[in-house]
C-alpha cells in the first residue's frame, strides 16, 4: 500500500491531538487536528477515508493512551513484550472510532454536499462514536475532545451540555473552519458562525448554577506515596497505617481528612479496633475521616468490594460500582480466564456495589463518592446530585507512573466539577491530588512522588445545573434526530 500526503497529514493530526489534553494544555490543537481530519476527508474515497481515519485514531490513541503500557509491566505483573503487545491490540482497537466516523457519514449519507456533510454529519458522527466509546465495553471516555476545552472559553457549555457537549462545539468550530477554506465566498458566514459559538459559551461560563450552603470547610488530602511494588506486602500494612496516622493527627484543625483509594491496606473486619478509635478521637475533634480500604461482605465472603468508609461525626461505607475490566474482575470469564491464567497475569476480582447506595456524609453535608476512574464518567457522577453539597473521589493512579495518565485523570475530574457546579475534593496515592472548586478551577494541587498534605478551604455548593437535571440526554438525541431529518432529505434527493 502507498501512502499519499493527506495519509500523513492524518497521521499527524491524530498525534496533535494529544497535546490538547493535560499536561500540555495547548486547547486550540484539538481544533486544528480536526480541522485537518477533516480536511483530508473532504474529496476522499470510502476506502482513503476509512484508512484517514484509522492513521489518525492510531496516533491520536498511540500517544494519548500509551501509559496503559506501564501499569501491565510495572505493576501488572506483565513481561515488557507482554504488555507492549496488549496496548498495541488495544491502540488498534479503540483507533477503529475515527475511521468508523468517516465510513459511516459516507455510508449513510452518500450524496451529502460538502457542506452538510462538514457542518452537520461529521460533528454529529464525531459525537455519537465519543459517546459510544465512553460506554462500550463498559466504557473508555478518556481523552475525549471535550477535556481538552477545560481552559478554554467553550467550557461555559459543560454545565448544560456536558462534556460531549464541548466535544460538538470543538468539532463544530474545526468544521467551520473547514469551510471556511474550502468555500472562500462564504467564508465570514462560517467564521462568523464559530465566533458566536465562541461568544456565548464564553457568556455561559460566567453564569452562577449554583449557591454557596453553609460555611467554608478546611479539607486535607493525605497523600501517602506508597510506593505501589510494596504496598500490599504483610510486613509494610503497619508503616502505612503509622504514616496516615501521623499525617492525620496533625491535621486534626481540619473539618474533613481524605485517605486515598486503598490507603489502608487491609480489609475492614481486619481494622475495625483501629477504625473505632480513629472515629472515636475524630469526634472528639469535630473532624470527618474518609479512608479508602477493601471490604468484605460478610454474608458472602467471596464477594469483595473496592470501598471508603467514613469515620468520625458521622459514619457508612461507600461500594465502588464501575470496576475496570481486566482489572478489577474479568468480563467473560470462562474465555479470559484460561487465557490470563496462561500468562500468569495477576488480576483483582472486586465485586460491584449496589447502585442505589446511601450517600455518605462528612461535616454534615451530603457527599458524591467515586473511586478510581468513576470519576470519568459524568453521567454516574451526578447520580448524587442535586443532594451533594461537593464531590469526592479517591484514586491510586500509582498504577500509571510518570505518564500522562495522572495529569489526563485530574483534567477529567475539572471537567465533573464544572458539570455539576460542586468542587470536588481529589485525593491520591501519589499525586496529583488536588481542591477544585465549583467552577473547575484548580485551588491547590498536590506535588507528585512525594508524602503531602494538602490542606485548603473550600466552599460546599447547593443548586443544579441543567447537565445534572438530564445528563447526556439532551446533546445525544439532538444530534441523533439531526442525523435522522439529513438522512431523510438526503433520501429524497436522491430518489
Amino acid at each position: 500500500m502507498i501512502f499519499s500526503r493527506r495519509d500523513f497529514v492524518a497521521l499527524f493530526a491524530g498525534a496533535l491531538l494529544p497535546l490538547s489534553f493535560a499536561p500540555i494544555h495547548i486547547f486550540p490543537l484539538a481544533i486544528i487536528s480536526l480541522s485537518l481530519l477533516f480536511w483530508v476527508w473532504l474529496d476522499a474515497s470510502p476506502k482513503q477515508t476509512v484508512i484517514r481515519g484509522y492513521l489518525f485514531g492510531i496516533s491520536y490513541f498511540g500517544i494519548g493512551v500509551s501509559w496503559i503500557a506501564i501499569s501491565m509491566y510495572r505493576f501488572g505483573g506483565m513481561s515488557m513484550p507482554l504488555a507492549s503487545t496488549l496496548t498495541v491490540i488495544f491502540i488498534l482497537i479503540w483507533a477503529t472510532i475515527p475511521a468508523a466516523v468517516g465510513y459511516f457519514s459516507l455510508r449513510f449519507f452518500p450524496t451529502a454536499t460538502k457542506k452538510i456533510r462538514l457542518m452537520v454529519i461529521l460533528p454529529a458522527m464525531w459525537l455519537l462514536f465519543e459517546w459510544t466509546r465512553g460506554w462500550l465495553f463498559t466504557g473508555f471516555p478518556w481523552v475525549a475532545v471535550g477535556y481538552s476545552q477545560v481552559d478554554s472559553p467553550l467550557i461555559g457549555i459543560a454545565p448544560i451540555l456536558g462534556v460531549y457537549g464541548v466535544s460538538f462545539a470543538v468539532s463544530l468550530t474545526a468544521s467551520s473552519i473547514v469551510c471556511a477554506i474550502a468555500f472562500p465566498k462564504s467564508a465570514s458566514k462560517y467564521l462568523g458562525f464559530s465566533v458566536g459559538l465562541w461568544l456565548i459559551a464564553f457568556v455561559l461560563s460566567f453564569v452562577e448554577w449554583s449557591d454557596p450552603i453553609g460555611t467554608e470547610l478546611k479539607a486535607s488530602l493525605i497523600q501517602g506515596n506508597v510506593h505501589q511494588s510494596v504496598k500490599w506486602n504483610p510486613e509494610q500494612r503497619q508503616p502505612t497505617i503509622d504514616l496516615y496516622t501521623k499525617l492525620t493527627q496533625e491535621n486534626w484543625a481540619s473539618d474533613v481528612i481524605i485517605w486515598p483509594e486503598t490507603a489502608l491496606p487491609a480489609y475492614y473486619h481486619q481494622a475495625e479496633s483501629f477504625l473505632q478509635w480513629l472515629g472515636e478521637t475524630a469526634r472528639k475533634n469535630n473532624s470527618d475521616i474518609l479512608i479508602g480500604m477493601p471490604v468484605v461482605d460478610q454474608a458472602d465472603p467471596s464477594k469483595y468490594y473496592n470501598s471508603v468508609v467514613t469515620v468520625g461525626q458521622d459514619s457508612g461505607i461507600f461500594r465502588k460500582k464501575h470496576l475496570v475490566p481486566f482489572g478489577e474482575f474479568l468480563p467473560l470469564k470462562s474465555i479470559f480466564g484460561n487465557l490470563l491464567a496462561f500468562f500468569n497475569i495477576p488480576m483483582a476480582n472486586f465485586s460491584e456495589g449496589d447502585a442505589d447506595q446511601a450517600l455518605l456524609r462528612m461535616a454534615g453535608h451530603d457527599i458524591g463518592v467515586s473511586i478510581c476512574y468513576e470519576d470519568v464518567f459524568g453521567e454516574e457522577v451526578i447520580e448524587s446530585l442535586p443532594n451533594a453539597k461537593f464531590l469526592i473521589n479517591v484514586s491510586n493512579d500509582a498504577w500509571f507512573g510518570d505518564s500522562l495518565s495522572p495529569h489526563q485523570h485530574l483534567q477529567m475530574a475539572q471537567m465533573r466539577s464544572i458539570e455539576t457546579a460542586r468542587p470536588m475534593l481529589r485525593a491520591t496515592n501519589n499525586g496529583v491530588s488536588a481542591i477544585i472548586n465549583h467552577k473547575g478551577k484548580l485551588l491547590d494541587v498536590s506535588p507528585q512522588f512525594e508524602t503531602h498534605v494538602l490542606s485548603a478551604e473550600f466552599q460546599p455548593m447547593q443548586g443544579t445545573t441543567p447537565y445534572v437535571l438530564v445528563g447526556n440526554w439532551l446533546i445525544i438525541p439532538f444530534v441523533v434526530l439531526l442525523l435522522f431529518v439529513v438522512y431523510v432529505l438526503n433520501h429524497r434527493n436522491k430518489k
